[in-house]
C-alpha cells in the first residue's frame, strides 16, 4: 500500500477526534487537503522537486500520531540553558506539534506582539486567524503540505501589530519528545503588520533517541514596510527526518532576512516560496548545511517577482563529508512587466570526500528586460594545494581539513543579521566539523 494511503485511513478513522481536539480554523480545509492528498498521491521522484529525496520511504514506517493531545512530560522549569548565551531573547517551547504554555517564567511582551498556540489564537480571534490560515500553503500543490493541513491540530501563532517593533528576539524551541516512534505535524503563523519589527529563531531538537518524522508548515504575512528576520538551527540526530515548508508573502518595500543552519539531522528536507507582492520589497535567503556519514540535506526555493522594483539574494552553501547526499533547487521567476528587478543566486558545495554526493540545479525564468540578475553553482573538493601549504607550515592534516571547510562554510554563517547568534554559530560550526558537537549541549532537558 502506498504512504499516503495508510494516512488517508487513519485521517478518515480519526476524523472526530482530530477535529474535536483543534479548532474551526484548523479543521476548515481537512477535507480539502485529503482530497488533494488522495489525488496527487506524496511526492515521488517522479516530482522535480523531490528528485533526490526518497520521500514515500521516509514516511512508509508505522509512527504514532498524538491525536488525541495527549501531554508529553517535559522539565523546561530551571533547566533550558540557551545554546546561544547573551542572546536576549523570550523563549518558548513546542512539543512535537503543541505549544507548551507554562515553561520558563515568561518575559513581557510589548503590546501588539502576541505569541501563543496557534489554536489559542483560533478561539480568540477565528475570523483573524481564518482569513489567514491556508491561503499561502496550497495543498493542491504539494503532498506534503495537504498531509500536514490533513492533520495539524496546533502550532505556533506570531503577531506583530502596526508599528510595533519587537525588540527581543522570539526563540522558539521546537522538542521531539516520545518513549515510542513518533511522527509530528506542527503549523506556524507569522503576521508582521505594516510597519512591524520582529526577530524570529527557531532551534529544532530531539530529546530522546526515537525514530521521530515531522512536517512543518510556516505561513508569514509581511506588511508594507515592515521587517521579519526568520532563522532556524537544526540539531536533531540521525533518525529524525523532517520536511519543512516556508512560505512568506511580501508587500510594498517590507524586508525579510531568511537563514537555515542544519548541523545534525538524519534527512533535512526543507522547501521555501517567497511571494514578493509588494514594489521595493527584498528578501535575502541563506542557508548553510553541514553532513556527514548517511545524512540527506535537501533545500530547494521558490521566490516570485510579483512587483517592480524587488529584489532576491539566495545562497546556500553545502559541506559534505563521508556518504552524505545533498540537493539544491533554486527558481527565481520575474514576469512580464515586472522592471527594475535585481536578483542574485548561488549555490557553493564542498565535498569532502569522494563518497558525498550534490545535485544543484539554480534557475532563473525572466520575462522583463530592465534586470539584473545571476545564479550560479560550483562543486568541488579541499584544495590540495591549500593543504599542503597550511602543512608545510606546521598546521597538521585534520586541522588543516578543518580550517578549510570552516573558512567555506564561514560565509554562509556571516549573512546572519544577529551578532551573537552569528559568533555562537561560527563556533558551533567549529565542533561540528572536529566532531564535538552532538546535539544541543546547551539544553539540559529532563522528563518527570
Amino acid at each position: 500500500m502506498s504512504s499516503h494511503l495508510q494516512y488517508l485511513d487513519l485521517f478518515d478513522a480519526h476524523r472526530h477526534a482530530i477535529d474535536a481536539h483543534s479548532t474551526d480554523a484548523l479543521n476548515a480545509p481537512r477535507q480539502r487537503a485529503a482530497a488533494a492528498l488522495r489525488r496527487t498521491g506524496l511526492p515521488t521522484r517522479r516530482d522535480e522537486r523531490y528528485r533526490y529525496t526518497n520521500v514515500e520511504a521516509a514516511f512508509a514506517p508505522n509512527y504514532g500520531l498524538n491525536l488525541s493531545r495527549v501531554a508529553f512530560p517535559v522539565n523546561v522549569a530551571d533547566a533550558f540553558r540557551c545554546d546561544v548565551p547573551n542572546l536576549s531573547t523570550s523563549v518558548y517551547f513546542v512539543v512535537g506539534d503543541a505549544f507548551l504554555s507554562t515553561t520558563l517564567p515568561p518575559t513581557p511582551l510589548p503590546d501588539g506582539v502576541e505569541v501563543m498556540s496557534l489554536a489559542e489564537a483560533a478561539r480568540r480571534w477565528p475570523q483573524r486567524v481564518a482569513n489567514r490560515y491556508a491561503t499561502l500553503a496550497n495543498v493542491e500543490a504539494d503532498g506534503l503540505v495537504a498531509l500536514n493541513t490533513m492533520f495539524a491540530q496546533d502550532g505556533l501563532y506570531v503577531r506583530v501589530a502596526s508599528g510595533v517593533r519587537a525588540e527581543r528576539t522570539i526563540q522558539v524551541v521546537n522538542l521531539l519528545r516520545a518513549d515510542v516512534d513518533m511522527m509530528a505535524n506542527r503549523r506556524v503563523l507569522i503576521d508582521i503588520e505594516d510597519g512591524a519589527e520582529a526577530k524570529l529563531l527557531f532551534c529544532d531538537h530531539a530529546m530522546d533517541n526515537r525514530r521521530f518524522l515531522s512536517t512543518q508548515v510556516v505561513e508569514a504575512f509581511v506588511g508594507q514596510g515592515a521587517r521579519l528576520d526568520l532563522y532556524t538551527l537544526e540539531e536533531t540526530h540521525a533518525q529524525v527526518a523532517h520536511f519543512g515548508h516556508t512560505f512568506v508573502c511580501q508587500q510594498a518595500h517590507s524586508q525579510v532576512r531568511l537563514g537555515a543552519v542544519s548541523l545534525t539531522a538524519g534527512t533535512s528536507v526543507q522547501r521555501v516560496g517567497v511571494a514578493l507582492a509588494g514594489e521595493g520589497a527584498s528578501v535575502d535567503v541563506c542557508g548553510c548545511t553541514v553532513a556527514d556519514n548517511k545524512q540527506v540535506a535537501d533545500n530547494g526555493v521558490h521566490i516570485a517577482h510579483r512587483a517592480e522594483g524587488c529584489s532576491s539574494r539566495v545562497l546556500y552553501k553545502y559541506v559534505l563529508d563521508g556518504e552524505a547526499r545533498g540537493a539544491f533547487a533554486g527558481h527565481v521567476l520575474v514576469p512580464h512587466n515586472m522592471q527594475r528587478t535585481t536578483s542574485e543566486m548561488r549555490n557553493a558545495n564542498l565535498l569532502a570526500t569522494r563518497e558525498a554526493r550534490v545535485w544543484t540545479q539554480p534557475m532563473l525564468e525572466i520575462y522583463a528586460d530592465d534586470v539584473q540578475c545571476s545564479h550560479g553553482s560550483t562543486v568541488g573538493q579541499l584544495d590540495e594545494a591549500a593543504l599542503f601549504y597550511m602543512q608545510q607550515r606546521g598546521v597538521e592534516a585534520n586541522e588543516a581539513r578543518t580550517l578549510l571547510k570552516f573558512a567555506f562554510a564561514a560565509e554562509a554563517i556571516d549573512q546572519i543579521a544577529l551578532d551573537v547568534l552569528r559568533d555562537r554559530l561560527h563556533y558551533l560550526v567549529d565542533k561540528r566539523f572536529r566532531g564535538e558537537l552532538r546535539g544541543c549541549k546547551g539544553c539540559r532537558l529532563s522528563s518527570h
